[in-house]
């Protein structure tokens, strides 16, 4: 599947009833995604795929149909650099990541990021603010997400976690990975991101 196939497919995850979703519909199907993608044979054998405990979920019955192409698409799966804190790299190792389009995307924007995210089981990644917006849709396994001072909340395939600006929000697995899609909206530079680590007891 091409690159540009993959964008439009992608875009009907998302709802054009809120304006956070209805940006990354308008995003994606206007991506000038004629890159040099699917990679050559050679860059090919040097992308890893992606654990299994991705995969694994991937492939569940309630998983989203767009799992069967995010598998078969040769992405180059990596822990994100939103931030260089040490803490937030120690916390970082057990995640799966690609920015589809943004600053750093496979097609560059400057207006929205959006990308591909999952975490691996057993994993927790704590506390962080941001200025942008953000909206991650569950599209496989299951993760539980806390917003500000509330309790977590499991939320599984379908389901959506939505972070206002600056709202401090984390998430953590349990027995399964997940995989999702995000996007950032707004003020989407990572200079004023900020990691605070684990959650207190």
């Amino acid at each position: 599947m091409s690159l540009s196939r993959f964008f439009k497919a992608l875009s009907t995850v998302f709802s054009a009833e809120t304006p956070i979703e209805a940006q990354a519909i308008k995003a994606l199907l206007a991506a000038d995604a004629d890159v040099d993608f699917p990679l050559s044979p050679h860059a090919l054998e040097q992308t890893p795929p992606l654990a299994n405990p991705f995969l694994e979920v991937m492939a569940e019955p309630d998983a989203h149909p767009i799992c069967q192409d995010i598998a078969a698409m040769p992405f180059q799966w990596a822990p994100p650099e939103t931030s260089q804190d040490p803490l937030y790299k120690q916390h970082s190792n057990f995640k799966a990541h690609v920015e589809l389009l943004g600053p750093e995307g496979l097609v560059p924007s400057s207006d929205i990021r959006l990308g591909l995210y999952g975490i691996l089981p057993h994993s927790e990644y704590g506390i962080r603010t941001h200025p942008a917006e953000e909206t991650f849709i569950m599209l496989a396994g299951r993760a539980s997400w806390k917003h500000d001072k509330a309790d977590y909340i499991s939320l599984g395939s379908g389901q959506r976690s939505y972070h206002p600006s600056m709202m401090p929000h984390a998430t953590r697995t349990e027995d399964k990975a997940f995989m999702s899609v995000y996007i950032w909206h707004g003020d989407i530079a990572t200079d004023n991101y900020q990691y605070y680590g684990l959650p207190k007891a």
